[in-house]
């Protein structure tokens, strides 16, 4: 068994350190499939901010967990503008053409060679800068509100 699982976890870190290709994005599989991706966009839009209205209406920001719960969604809010923005003019209106230049260097030219909206969709390009917040700001909420209920444990059990 032992044997088996070194076998295993051999071929998976091979697997990971020496890759034949890495992929960073998803490819969306003709027209449609953008079109379904970017309404999925626009449902957590909806999503994060209906949660973003219940937790104020429900007074739950007043707790610290809650407040960075809303925190992120508030950021993915802005990482799924930013993502509906990129793929809009990546695959919807086609637009923008990126180009392998190097191992390291791509070029961004739009089809009116308009430097302002190159510039943007660069800066789009970095949703991680909206996503990782958000995703820490979740995390940092969840472990609030568990340590929140925790002491509340702590506090009945004396009682």
């Amino acid at each position: 068994m032992k044997n088996k699982m070194l076998f295993i976890l051999a071929v998976f870190t091979g697997i990971v350190l020496v890759p034949n290709s890495v992929l960073a994005t998803q490819g969306h599989g003709g027209i449609e499939g953008v079109y379904a991706h970017q309404l999925a966009h626009v449902f957590f839009i909806i999503s994060m901010a209906g949660l973003i209205y219940w937790l104020k209406q429900r007074g739950l920001v007043r707790e610290n967990g809650w407040q960075l719960i809303r925190l992120s969604a508030f950021f993915f809010v802005l990482w799924n503008l930013d993502a509906f923005f990129v793929h809009a003019l990546d695959d919807q209106f086609k637009i923008i053409h990126v180009q392998r230049v190097g191992s390291w260097f791509v070029r961004i030219t739009d089809i009116d060679h308009r430097r302002m909206i190159e510039g943007l969709y660069y800066l789009a390009k970095l949703d991680h800068l909206f996503c990782v917040p958000a995703i820490i700001f979740l995390y940092l909420g969840l472990k609030q509100l568990l340590a929140d209920q925790d002491a509340d444990v702590t506090r009945q059990e004396r009682s």
